[in-house]
């Protein structure tokens, strides 16, 4: 199982990364239980990085890589890194009525399933993987569910 390392990159919004790196650490548990045809990024890898970042610098990667503009949610590399945009975050939150640990645990889940051959390109996949964060997120937050960490 890969060790999962959480860091902030900005120093707009604080949150408890101890808290989101232990459930990361479960939410690649359930992930990996989940059978794929081939081996995946997410069972060939060591470690993930998770890193915490502002508008700024996802607008700066959502360009470089996907050549599109503005800043997105969350960015997945394969070579494990997943970037989690906290400012789109908490606005995101307050949009759906989530508290911001939901939101932002959402977009770890999100990333770990593309990690893990999942992808949301066209209407079925994306209910399909849909379908799978919901199950994760629900199962990896049971531990949570007594209080809110971030």
């Amino acid at each position: 199982m890969p060790k999962i390392a959480v860091r902030s990159l900005q120093r707009k919004i604080w949150l408890d990364g101890d808290a989101l790196q232990q459930f990361a650490t479960r939410a690649v548990r359930l992930c990996l239980q989940i059978p794929r045809r081939k081996r995946t990024e997410l069972e060939k890898l060591s470690e993930i990085s998770v890193l915490l970042v502002g508008n700024r610098r996802m607008s700066a990667l959502h360009r470089q890589f996907l050549g599109k503009p503005g800043p997105t949610d969350v960015l997945t590399f394969h070579h494990g890194e997943i970037f989690i945009n906290l400012e789109m975050g908490r606005e995101q939150a307050q949009r759906f009525g989530n508290a911001f640990g939901r939101e932002l645990r959402l977009y770890l889940v999100h990333g770990l399933l593309h990690l893990h051959g999942f992808d949301d390109r066209t209407p079925a996949q994306a209910k399909k993987m849909g379908q799978m964060q919901t199950k994760i997120l629900r199962q990896a937050s049971r531990v949570d569910l007594a209080r809110e960490y971030f």
